[in-house]
Formats: structure tokens, C-alpha cells, sequence
């Protein structure tokens, strides 16, 4: 923030804006908290102008440039900004407003619009105007609302009095489906009737013609004049040029359903209703069932524009660009446009994808990078830690993953109910990566005295023991190994008891399914112990020496930390305040 000690005496408006200011820093995705700061800072002193005082007008820059930065999809903000800086400091310094905005936000009609007015305004330099009409029409001269910008681009070789230069708009503006297609077509039409016939069509074009026109008439030994054969011309140029809007009505009737339903085509903060993404899936598809690249990139950045924060369409766009020859630096820019401006880190799952993305390109250092800088913001993300550890088990071993997950299971930082889940997952690569089940099952026998309050621990444990294979003479050694994780499970736990009772089923199950003669007995007793009412139920038991509500207290903890982590793990909470921290690696 600017030095905002004085603004010419005014101490009641400096300590307005710094605690504006402290409101915004305390929550910089709060979006009024920013309006708020940026009308104060307009405000100051009366109303900001070139007098001001350097500390105000130092302010107000301070609080656009790092709004901007945050929001730089508003292209509002983008143009009161420029106006303000042409006030202040003149065209320059809003030329360089515009410029920005216009890097921010590539595909705004509006704001390219309000750019090449200024500039219309504001240089005397014809070549330079059209330089930045044809960025402009690069731009954004295909989105179905583009007429705006059209117009005005025809409004300034009007001026200059560039009548080819118009026809030229024109001619290239009849062959893309928008808004308001047949005005363009009328006036290219007319402006057919009247400009010479080397510059309406090409010359490849206008030669087929005159053959055409001249061919029609030989067999019968008619000498016709110029004029007259300019007339027949013209008129096949008139239907060649009408099959050209025929065509471009039809496309333009296409889009038109989905452009109907786009409510709301600018960037807001506020969420977008459902049917809202749904239309801009199906415009997507229809778009790409096309095949046209350039109109696909710019329905893709449109989108992109309304739906910035939805990171499903910045997968979706990453993935369509990917499978399009040559287009990894494009790919590349999509991802990192996605992490660095609008999808949070907390939700990590593009940044994951941006780090496949470039092991993929053999930038591993990049990959591991973007793993640890999703750790620095959230150093408990298991999904991030189980990714960074497979990616340095792909490229440097086994050992090496392990370490990952030694490092973060020893951190404080790390939730215990993390912890249990990549304990499980270390002991699965020991057996599925080495291939060890013994080091595999010592990790579990090992830890359990810090993690049996982990449902993912249990049922992992569980599952890595049903897994192994068996035989007629080691059936009953494998039974014993889960019937003992089983019994652990069931006294040493503090799961919840619906937990107990599911991970009981998967135990009963494997009596049923695999047990030997006396399974039965052993199935029914366990039946009894967890099914049975209140007055036999080891659980009514242990709820009642545990105290009640606990496992209601467990459940509403695991739901709390299945909110953090995408699924990745079912993970079992019940925090006990007089646990003491682990430190199972010595």
C-alpha cells in the first residue's frame, strides 16, 4: 500500500482508507471490501485530479493496480481506471492503462472498443489507429457480440474518408455469424454496386466469371459491350456474395440458441446458476463438433471470461488444447492463467494437473515446484503429498517416496488423520512398488498405537490383509492375521460404532466367503457381539465406559475433514484432547 500518512492535512480520510484498506487485506476475495477502497480512493481530496497531491494520487494507483491484479477480468474497472489516468497524468498514461487491460483481458469487446475510441480520439496517426483496430479484430473479431467493435472500426475509416478500407471490413465481417450478420450484408451489398469489380472479388474469382459470362454467350455470335458484360458479372458476384450470407445466416441461427440463453456474458464474483454452465457446456461441444479452431479458442476464452472460477472448463479447455498437434506452450498457458489468477489453491486439483502436465515435458523441477507450493498454502493436502510422493517414486525411486512421506507424517503442521492416511499409503507401496508384505505389515503393526482412531487406517489394514493370496495349507494363517486385525479394530478403536459395524460387515463377509469348518461359530459370534440389542452388544458396552455422543462426535469430525480433501480418502476423525504427538520414525 502507498504511504497514506497525509493526503494534504486530511487525517479523517487517511485513516478511512487505511482502514478500508485492513478490511481488504484481511479478506482479499471479498469484493465490496475493494469497491469500497477504490471509490474512497477516487474520492479523496474532493475528487482526484492533476493537482492533487502526489501522496492521493499515489493511493489511488496503489488501490486500482492490486485490484486489478486480483480482478483483472474487469473490464469496467479497466476503462474508469484509463479515464482517471488521462485526467491525471494525459494519454500516455492511459494508453498504458488500456494496454494492460487489454492483456488481461484479451477477448472484451467493450474494452477493446473503448481502447480504439481513445486512441481515435487521441492520435492523428492513421496507421497507428488501424494497428490497433487489427488487434482488436484478432481479438475479438469473432464473438457473436462484436458489432460494437465493428462499427466502430468502420466510424474511423468513414472519417478518413477510406471507402476501399470500409468495403474491406465489411467483406471480412459477412463471413462471421453474429449478432446483427444481415446489416453488414446490406451494406456490403450495396457498396457492391458501386466499388470496381477488381476489388469485390479476387482476381482468380472475377477471371472464372468473366469466362463464365463470356462462354454463355459465344454460341450464338453475340458481340455484347463492357458495360454490358460487367452487368451479367455483377449479377453472378451478387449471387456468389449471397450464398456467402445464406451460409453465414446458418451458422449464425446455430448459435443463436445458445447465445439466447448466456445471461450473464461478463465476469462477476457471484456464482452462475446451474443452467448457466450447462448451456456453456452444450455451446462447447457444439462449437468443438464444428471444427473450426479459431471459433472453438474464442467461444473457449469467452467462457473462461463468465465461468473463471469454475475450474471444470479450465480442465476442460487444457485438455481439448492438448489434443491438438503442437499446441504445448498454448496447453502451458492455459494452466498457468488457471493457478496463478483464478482458481484457489484450495482447490488443487489444475495445479496437480499443471504439474503432470509438465513431468510430462520432462520439467520435473517445475512439477515439484507446483507440489510444494500447494504444501506451503495447505501442508496438510493429502492429495498433494500422495501425488508429490508417486512423482518422485516415478523419477527417483522408491526411497525417494518414502522420504515424502516420512518428512510429512514427522511435520506438526500435518493432521494426525492425515498422517494415518499416508502411513497406509507408504505400506502399499512397499507391497505393491517393492513387493514386500512383511515391511508392508510391519508399517501397519507399527503405527497402529498412533492412528487406531483412523478409519482409513483400519480399513486399509483390512483390505491389505483379504488381498494376499492364500492357499489351501496358509488359509488358516491368513485367517488368524485378520481375524486379529479384526479383534484390534473392534477394542482398541475409538471408531464410531456405525464405522465399527461397517468394517465389521467386510470381516463377516470373508467368514462367509472364505472361512473354514468352524467359521460359522466365530460369524455368529460376532454377529451377536456387534448386531445384537443393547443388553449383548459390545458396543452398547463400550459406549457406555467411552461416554455418550462419541461416536456422534466422530462422525461429524470425519465429515469435517472429508470437506478438505477431495475424496481422495474416507478419512475417520475423533480427535482425543489427551493424545500424545507420534513420532513413529526414529
Amino acid at each position: 500500500m502507498a504511504d497514506m500518512g497525509s493526503f494534504g492535512g486530511m487525517d479523517e480520510e487517511s485513516a478511512e482508507i487505511k482502514r478500508l484498506d485492513a478490511e481488504v487485506e484481511a479478506d482479499t476475495d471479498n469484493f465490496e471490501n475493494w469497491e469500497k477502497l477504490v471509490r474512497a480512493c477516487e474520492a479523496l481530496e474532493g475528487g482526484l485530479n492533476r493537482n492533487s497531491s502526489p501522496h492521493a494520487l499515489a493511493t489511488l494507483r496503489d488501490a486500482y493496480d492490486r485490484f486489478l491484479f486480483k480482478f483483472p477480468l474487469l473490464f469496467g474497472y479497466w476503462k474508469k481506471y484509463a479515464d482517471l489516468e488521462f485526467n491525471i497524468s494525459g494519454p500516455e498514461s492511459a494508453e498504458i492503462v488500456y494496454e494492460r487491460g487489454c492483456a488481461s483481458i484479451t477477448n472484451s469487446v467493450d474494452l477493446w472498443t473503448d481502447y480504439c475510441s481513445f486512441k481515435m480520439e487521441t492520435t492523428h496517426t492513421p496507421h497507428l489507429v488501424r494497428e490497433l483496430f487489427d488487434r482488436g479484430a484478432e481479438c475479438v473479431g469473432l464473438d457473436f457480440l462484436s458489432h460494437p467493435f465493428w462499427d466502430k472500426y468502420i466510424e474511423y475509416e468513414e472519417r478518413q474518408d477510406s471507402l476501399d478500407r470500409v468495403f474491406a471490413i465489411l467483406l471480412r465481417v459477412i463471413h462471421i455469424p453474429m449478432h446483427q450478420y444481415a446489416r453488414y450484408f446490406e451494406r456490403f451489398r450495396t457498396m457492391c454496386h458501386t466499388r470496381p469489380l477488381t476489388e469485390v472479388v479476387a482476381p482468380d474469382v472475377l477471371s472464372r466469371f468473366r469466362a463464365e459470362v463470356e462462354a454463355e454467350t459465344a454460341p450464338y455470335g453475340i458481340q455484347r459491350t463492357e458495360l454490358e458484360v460487367e452487368r451479367d458479372i455483377r449479377a453472378k458476384v451478387d449471387a456468389f456474395y449471397y450464398e456467402v450470407f445464406t451460409r453465414t445466416q446458418t451458422e449464425t441461427t446455430k448459435r443463436w440458441t445458445y447465445e439466447a440463453e448466456i445471461k450473464r456474458p461478463y465476469f462477476h464474483v457471484t456464482e452462475l446458476e446451474n443452467h448457466q454452465l450447462v448451456n456453456w457446456r452444450k455451446y462447447l461441444d457444439f462449437e468443438e463438433s464444428e471444427g473450426d479452431y479459431a471459433r472453438i479458442v474464442a467461444l473457449y476464452e469467452r467462457c473462461l471470461v463468465t465461468c473463471a472460477f469454475y475450474e471444470e472448463f479450465w480442465f476442460r479447455y487444457a485438455r481439448w488444447m492438448s489434443a491438438q498437434p503442437g499446441k504445448s506452450e498454448e496447453v502451458r498457458n492455459i494452466y498457468l492463467r488457471a493457478t496463478t489468477l483464478f482458481v484457489p489453491v484450495s482447490r488443487p486439483g489444475i495445479r496437480l494437473q499443471f504439474a503432470y502436465f509438465e513431468e510430462m515435458s520432462g520439467r520435473v523441477d517445475v512439477a515439484q515446484d507446483l507440489h510444494a507450493a500447494i504444501l506451503m498454502k495447505l501442508p496438510d493436502c493429502v492429495e498433494a503429498i500422495i501425488s508429490w510422493a508417486n512423482l518422485q517414486r516415478r523419477q527417483r525411486g522408491l526411497d525417494a517416496a518414502i522420504e515424502v512421506y516420512k518428512a510429512q507424517i514427522d511435520s506438526p503442521q500435518v493432521d494426525i488423520f492425515i498422517k494415518a492416511a499416508l502411513v497406509t499409503d507408504w505400506a502399499y507401496l512397499l507391497w505393491k512398488v517393492k513387493g514386500s508384505v512383511d515391511e508392508a505389515r510391519t508399517v501397519f503393526l507399527k503405527n497402529v498405537q498412533w492412528y487406531a482412531d483412523s478409519r482409513t487406517f483400519w480399513q486399509k489394514w483390512l483390505d491389505f490383509e483379504l488381498e494376499q493370496p492364500t492357499s489351501a495349507e496358509t488359509e488358516a494363517q491368513h485367517g488368524e492375521r485378520i481375524k486379529r486385525v479384526f479383534e484390534d479394530l473392534r477394542t482398541k478403536s475409538r471408531l464410531s460404532a456405525a464405522v465399527k459395524k461397517e468394517l465389521c460387515e467386510v470381516y463377516m463377509t470373508y467368514l462367509q466367503q472364505r472361512g473354514g469348518k468352524d467359521a460359522m461359530k466365530e460369524f455368529l459370534k460376532v454377529d451377536q457381539e456387534m448386531f445384537g440389542p443393547q443388553s449383548v452388544s459390545v458396543l452398547s458396552q463400550a459406549g457406555k465406559e467411552n461416554g455418550a455422543g462419541l461416536g456422534e462426535l466422530d462422525e461429524a469430525s470425519r465429515l469435517k475433514a472429508e470437506s478438505r480433501f477431495f475424496s481422495y480418502y474416507q478419512l475417520q476423525r475423533d480427535p482425543d484432547p489427551d493424545a500424545q504427538g507420534p513420532v513413529p520414525f526414529n
